[in-house]
């Protein structure tokens, strides 16, 4: 067996034509739609970017436990576990700078190799100690520019007078590794390859013949990197942020385009596996809010694409599979392609029976970000549960490894920390119990200090796809609130999880 995993960031479900979008046409995707299954009812788990990939590294969700941080000492990755059990070979392609920041550092040392293509965002990438400001000014909005060191704005437009063509941006650089991989390694055995990419993440920097394709202006300053939250630039403006979201995800599709190339140029449908997927969607204005992190966990943000292609199940191509499922399920499904038993620190099921037509393993599903909402769907439903006080909150991060996105975790927090018992997850090691306080770095990234919705609500997502009416429904409430209790208790939530949402687990039935 050999798999393919291709990742992108951002990648909104809604966007894709297998999906129903047609504000850019997505040819790749249809061909891939063609060729695997497509996951009707798929979620996120932990969010953002790095909890995202912690759930598939681990298959199981950290959010109730920590923020954005590492790979730690107690957690079991499917990397590693098929190269101990199967002696499979794993290698990583990305462009994806966070892995090489401090909340991200371990987890590219998981698999057996790894390539790293920069220029990304913030990524820290050429040394220019004095920049020429007043030629940047004239290149980019003003929100795109920060003379801030070590700012993610600042690096952003350095890097780019460093990616000169289509040949040197990193997403290009990144899927042509990934291809020369399959290439080379298209005759043996037992590997799994994983080629991840930063788009269509903001900013949304795609070459102009992807531009041109969406109506993107073709001069004046580069605006492609939308604010958090609501908006109030120009409606000229906000649809210049659309066009560009949808210029990176015409390149994307193109991307897309050179695996499936592969796969068929090398007969390589049956014997590999494919899975395509992404660890969030992206607000372009709907709810009048863009971006993620500020706000309530709404459809765009939270059911996010994904198709799989399986050679046990060559009957699955072309179908669609209806049943929930979410990204911690990744980790036991790559492992069942590989005939590998999961850990038990993997709660996440395989989704391989699925495939073969079988019900899903989840009845409901919990997702969200560490410090905000507990976010529930039963597939018809969604409900959103916050703290009565996000202010007063008692929430402690649980962690050996205390890193934040770009930094330490900072002293006002770690000379109150705790030693606490081993949890059931962190094979007999005690962990560090530290409670959050304003000085964290996430708290005004993506948890408590920073959100603009943190009122709970309630939705029927049959009759409201649009989550534009919440719903007052006590008892469907009280229902859905035992459910989430349910889930909570089987992930190990500390007791303050359940008190912070007043949600106590000795008052909810199981």
């Amino acid at each position: 067996m050999k798999t393919v995993l291709v990742l992108f960031d951002s990648l909104n479900r809604h966007a894709l034509s297998p999906y129903g979008g047609d504000t850019v046409p997505t040819p790749n995707f249809d061909r891939l739609a063609a060729r695997s299954a497509r996951f009707d009812n798929h979620h996120v788990g932990s969010m953002p970017c790095m909890p995202a990939r912690r759930d598939l590294l681990t298959g199981r969700m950290s959010f109730l436990h920590r923020s954005w941080g590492p790979i730690e000492p107690f957690d079991v990755t499917f990397p590693e576990v098929l190269s101990r059990d199967k002696g499979v070979y794993s290698h990583f392609v990305t462009d994806h700078f966070h892995y090489w920041e401090d909340g991200g550092a371990t987890y590219h040392n998981r698999y057996d190799s790894h390539e790293f293509f920069r220029g990304q965002e913030g990524d820290r990438w050429k040394g220019v100690a004095a920049p020429d400001w007043p030629a940047i000014d004239r290149r980019f909005d003003p929100a795109q520019v920060s003379r801030k060191p070590r700012s993610y704005k600042r690096h952003n437009v350095v890097n780019r007078d460093f990616i000169e063509d289509e040949a040197g941006h990193p997403s290009f650089q990144t899927f042509a590794a990934g291809v020369d991989f399959i290439e080379a390694n298209k005759a043996a055995d037992n590997w799994f390859l994983q080629i991840e990419t930063f788009a269509p993440h903001e900013p949304f920097f795609a070459p102009k013949r992807f531009r041109d394709i969406v109506g993107a202006r073709a001069d004046g300053p580069a605006l492609d990197w939308p604010e958090y939250g609501y908006s109030d630039r120009p409606l000229e403006e906000q649809a210049e942020l659309r066009a560009s979201y949808h210029a990176s995800l015409a390149m994307c599709d193109e991307l897309l385009g050179q695996v499936l190339d592969a796969f068929d140029r090398d007969g390589l449908w049956q014997d590999t596996a494919l899975i395509v997927t992404t660890d969030h969607g992206f607000l372009l204005g709907e709810h009048d809010l863009w971006a993620k992190n500020r706000m309530t966990l709404y459809r765009e943000i939270a059911q996010i694409p994904m198709f799989v292609h399986d050679p046990g199940h060559p009957a699955a191509d072309g179908t669609q599979v209806d049943g929930l499922s979410q990204t911690p399920d990744l980790a036991a499904t790559i492992l069942d392609l590989f005939d590998t038993p999961r850990p038990p620190q993997m709660v996440a099921p395989s989704l391989r029976p699925m495939l073969a037509g079988k019900p899903s393993a989840h009845q409901a599903l919990i997702y969200g970000y560490f410090g905000g909402a507990v976010n529930l769907t039963d597939g018809r439903h969604s409900y959103h549960r916050y703290p009565p006080d996000m202010a007063e909150q008692e929430v402690y991060q649980y962690t050996l490894m205390p890193t934040h996105i770009f930094d330490f975790f900072h002293p006002e927090e770690l000379t109150r920390a705790e030693l606490a018992p081993p949890m059931p997850f962190s094979r007999d090691m005690p962990l560090l119990r530290v409670p959050v306080s304003e000085k964290s770095a996430m708290w005004n990234a993506y948890g408590p200090g920073c959100l603009i919705e943190s009122e709970t609500r309630l939705f029927d997502l049959e009759r409201d796809p649009g989550q534009a009416a919440a719903l007052d429904d006590p008892a469907l409430e009280a229902r859905l609130a035992g459910q989430m209790a349910d889930l909570m208790r089987g992930l190990d939530a500390p007791e303050e999880a359940f008190a912070r949402l007043d949600l106590l687990p000795e008052a909810v039935p199981a």
